[in-house]
């Protein structure tokens, strides 16, 4: 039982390649995130890529009931609600130790 961590088996190299997600199913919310998650990482000075995940069984597995969310490096750093700019830089600082 894989859900929300459960009995979750390792991750593979391709699982693990992008340690920046964005979850939920591409609404406008998801997308305008993702332009907020760029930008913070843009404004840190950091070049990345974002994935975008849609397929609600993964997004299940963070644990996440509600989206959008942002993942990074496996850990679910906002779920349901856009984040501004300001606030993701805080979060990515905090989480990577910046």
């Amino acid at each position: 039982m894989a859900l929300f961590g459960l009995g979750k088996k390792q991750k593979t190299s391709a699982e693990q390649s992008s340690a920046i997600k964005i979850l939920g199913s591409g609404c406008a919310a998801c997308n305008a995130l993702e332009a907020n998650t760029k930008k913070a990482f843009s404004l840190l000075g950091q070049e990345t890529e974002v994935e975008h995940v849609t397929d609600f069984a993964k997004i299940a597995t963070y644990g996440v009931m509600t989206t959008p969310a942002l993942v990074v490096d496996g850990k679910v750093l906002v779920s349901g609600r856009v984040a501004e700019v300001d606030q993701i830089v805080s979060l990515i600082k905090e989480a990577r130790a910046l």
